[in-house]
């Protein structure tokens, strides 16, 4: 007989999703996510054969996914994050808005 076992939805729709090569990237990443402590940034450099812009998506896709908004900087071959709005974190700056004219 099999054993049932009651899980969240969430963990159903990740561990479903998320199969193969691209889904074992995707848990990695958010893994690197929800890893990061307020206050702290984190900082990924890429094997051989992985460029900074690979790095740069699969973080924005990993976030997306978790529903977050992340800072990402590059500097040379390394890849910086943090959470957007963490405190203690570099502001952004942003371009202002142009009002509409009637």
């Amino acid at each position: 007989m099999p054993d049932f076992e009651l899980v969240p939805l969430d963990e159903a729709e990740r561990n479903t999703q998320m199969i193969g090569k691209r889904g074992a990237l995707m848990r990695e990443y958010i893994g690197y996510i929800e890893r990061l402590k307020e206050g702290h940034a984190g900082k990924l450099q890429g094997n051989e054969g992985e460029t900074t812009a690979a790095i740069r998506r699969r973080l924005g896709s990993a976030a997306k996914y978790l529903g977050k908004e992340l800072v990402v900087q590059r500097v040379g071959d390394q890849v910086y994050f943090w959470e957007e709005g963490s405190p203690g974190a570099p502001k952004r700056r942003r371009r202002r808005r142009e009002a509409k004219s009637s």
